[in-house]
């Protein structure tokens, strides 16, 4: 039986150079995600580490690692990301690993996502900072903002 507990017992700062991605994982993010990943950093600190087996490949959390090795990201962490380490007993788990960490984060549902947006707009926050802080173009703020009912 696994210790569910491991592995958030014992993060660690590590270097980033130290890590290198896995030759499997069918995940892409575009540039525009990326960039609102390392807003997400910015505004909320580092709050998940990567995911590592022994040897430092990465078995979740390889865009936090591509950003880690942007500016301002890399300046700011000091060149340091951190870690959690699985030792998984073969490749296939470290596999199936990457794949249920990818697809468990699921979708984005249209109407809880207007609701969202509508509930920041009647706080008073504007479009230019919710896009901001959601990766979303005016224009995108605009269509789940239900301003044409």
């Amino acid at each position: 039986m696994i210790d569910l507990f491991i592995p958030l017992s014992t993060p660690k700062w590590v270097d980033r150079d130290c890590l290198h991605a896995n030759d499997w994982n069918p995940n892409k993010v575009s540039e525009e995600n990326l960039a609102l990943l390392t807003q997400s950093i910015l505004t909320n600190g580092w709050t998940l580490p990567i995911v590592v087996r022994p040897d430092y490949t990465i078995i979740d959390g390889f865009h936090r690692w591509t950003v880690a090795g942007r500016e301002p990201l890399h300046s700011m962490l000091n060149g340091k990301v951190p870690v959690v380490i699985v030792a998984h007993a073969d490749e296939a788990e470290d596999m199936y690993g990457t794949i249920t960490h990818n697809r468990a984060r699921g979708t984005h549902l249209l109407e809880p996502m207007k609701a969202i947006v509508k509930k920041l707009l009647d706080e008073g926050k504007d479009v230019k900072e919710i896009g901001k802080q959601l990766g979303m173009k005016p224009e995108e703020v605009f269509r789940l903002s239900d301003f044409s009912k």
